[in-house]
This record gives C-alpha cells, structure tokens and sequence, in this order.
C-alpha cells in the first residue's frame, strides 16, 4: 500500500492516499459547505464528474477549482468557502 500523502483542508492537515480527489479529502476532513451560491446558499458536489461546477474550491491559491477533477499532491492547501 502507499505511503499517504498530507493536504491541508482549511487548515487542519489530512491524510488521504495517493489518487484521492480534492472532494473526497475535503469530506474526510468533516466538511460539508464547499462554496456559496451568489445568494449565499450553501453547495457542494452534485455531479461528481466536472459539468455542474458545484464544488468549486480554492486550491493553492486557484479560485474555481473543480475539486471532484482534481487529484491531492502532497503539501496542497485547499479553502472553501466556510
């Protein structure tokens, strides 16, 4: 098995396997709001497959990333919109 790799999720540091989404990591860390609607309401994946856009999030500084699309590095930090 491979070694885990280490992200951070809003600040607290996760351990998740290589290969894991930026959604999954972002949901083992307890977290249900990804962003806001223009109206303030909460969203979070909807899709799983990029064509919703409903989990956007912040990904080392890269607003509107797609974080069912987007696969953990180690030492990457991610922000929602909590």
């Amino acid at each position: 098995m491979p070694e885990p790799i280490t992200v951070l999720v809003n600040g607290a540091l996760i351990a998740v396997r290589p290969g894991t989404m930026v959604s999954a990591a972002i949901v083992i860390a307890g977290e249900t709001l990804f962003r806001r609607s223009v109206t303030g309401e909460p969203r979070g994946p909807l899709c799983g497959m990029g064509i919703c856009f409903e989990c956007r999030v912040t990904v080392n500084g890269q607003f509107h990333a797609r974080s069912c699309q987007t696969l953990c590095e180690e030492g990457m930090d991610v922000q929602t919109d909590k």
